[in-house]
């Protein structure tokens, strides 16, 4: 049986490589690398069917470096300590660094990516990882300090069409086959900017169809009728679905959050994956319209660590539907932002007032640190009228309420009330 399309059409030098010209292009800078004859520890960050894996092998190949891979999915560390041992044992006085190359990277736990931080100190390792996630999120800050990070972006449809042309013109079956190209719409939607997908397209119309091989939208449509409606992982994961589910929960749709949500469950996406984005939206959408929001999201987020699949479905469910129908305020979301704008910006150095300070040395009270600071628990209500902002910013506000729910409507009038005027526009 012969090798999958994607396998055989894999390219083995840079020049062979469709796409990512931002890196292997004329001015590249893995261009430069291979001239060089150097290269760092790197990650490449991008969805998958974008070259990941073959991009890292075109490198060791034509560095001629000793390459040695492991997936994250399968190894632990007792894994990871056996493949650096071997490539220590590689080397011989001034041989170049071996290559040690990491599938899905961030599925390692800490104790796994801190197996590799010795090795790649030392320089026995060039390490290569490969992650389909935000490795700021899920590589840890001293592995990721020691390693540079790339951008891979999906096909654009200029690219799947040249890998289309070159998979029928060189392919030792396909370019014995009689096959005509109608139509590629259809064959570009469904591979989602993935070269491995419409690659897997290909072979699938290839398998099941004998004689000539037409490519249309209804050919295309037709090879894949049992995946249409499904989600992709390999193609959408950070894209089209997910970006459909928050927008959906943002907008409160419950019926098309619960519709995506299902989309990702049935297509395999990481239910950790699915439980942070709900996180993220019970602070950034749904914010002081209902702070019991983002306690459900974190329940969520602790049950669906605690329990998995197939159960953690009916908590993710749970809380997509309360977010999607719950109240909603960008307003904690906006002032921070307007925090953050306004101290970037801001070149003043603009001391703390007295009162607010501690006075931890002798020094420190006799220079009138923490004098006349009222302690609210002393006074009526919890509360006494004090100023808190540096003396140049009375009176600034970048918090402003969202009166259209019932919450924050009280929020401003507690406001208003502890403040009068101070911090209304």
């Amino acid at each position: 049986m012969s090798a999958p399309l994607a396998e055989r059409l894999r390219p083995q030098r840079l020049d062979e490589y469709i796409g990512q010209q931002h890196l292997v292009g004329k001015d590249g800078v893995f261009r430069r690398f291979i001239e060089a004859g150097n290269i760092p520890s790197f990650i490449l960050w991008g969805p998958p069917g974008v070259g990941k894996t073959t991009l890292a092998r075109i490198v060791a190949k034509e560095l001629d470096r000793p390459f040695y891979t492991l997936s994250a999915v399968t190894s632990g560390v007792k894994e990871v300590r056996e493949v650096i041992e071997s490539a220590k044992r590689q080397r011989f006085f001034n041989s170049p660094t071996p290559l040690l190359f990491i599938d899905e990277i961030h599925r390692f736990n800490k104790s796994q990516q801190d197996s590799l931080l010795g090795a790649v100190e030392k320089g026995d390792v060039t390490l290569i990882g490969a992650t389909t996630e935000n490795p700021s999120f899920e590589v840890i800050s001293p592995l990721l300090s020691r390693c540079q990070v790339y951008i891979l972006k999906p096909m654009d449809d200029s690219q799947l069409a040249e890998l289309l042309d070159r998979a029928l013109r060189t392919d030792t079956e396909l370019s014995q086959r009689e096959v005509e190209v109608a139509e590629t719409e259809a064959l570009f939607r469904f591979s989602g900017g993935d070269a491995r997908k419409l690659l897997n397209i290909l072979d699938i119309m290839a398998g099941a169809t004998n004689g000539k091989l037409v490519i249309s939208d209804q050919n295309v449509t037709d090879a894949l009728q049992q995946n249409i409606a499904l989600y992709d992982k390999s193609g959408e994961q950070h894209y089209d679905v997910i970006s459909a589910f928050i927008k959906s929960v943002r907008g409160s749709d419950p019926n098309a959050a619960i519709y995506y949500l299902a989309r990702m469950l049935a297509g395999g996406e990481e239910p950790r994956f699915i439980a942070r984005r709900l996180v993220i939206l019970a602070s950034e959408d749904v914010g002081l319209a209902n702070p019991n929001a983002l306690l459900l999201a974190n329940a969520c987020f602790d049950t669906v660590h605690k329990i998995g699949m197939p159960e953690a479905r009916i908590t993710l469910a749970e809380t997509t539907i309360y977010l999607a129908t719950s109240p909603k305020s960008n307003s904690a979301y906006m002032a921070i932002n307007e925090a953050l704008a306004f101290v970037g910006k801001d070149t003043t150095n603009r001391p703390v007032p007295l009162h607010l300070r501690n006075a931890v040395t002798d020094l420190m009270s006799e220079a009138g640190y923490g004098k006349e600071y009222k302690y609210a628990h002393d006074f009526s209500g919890n509360f006494v009228e004090q100023e808190f902002m540096p003396e140049s910013l009375t009176g600034k506000r970048f918090y402003t309420p969202n009166t259209s729910n019932a919450a924050e409507q009280k929020i401003a009038q507690r406001i208003d009330e502890l403040w009068h005027d101070k911090y209304r526009q």
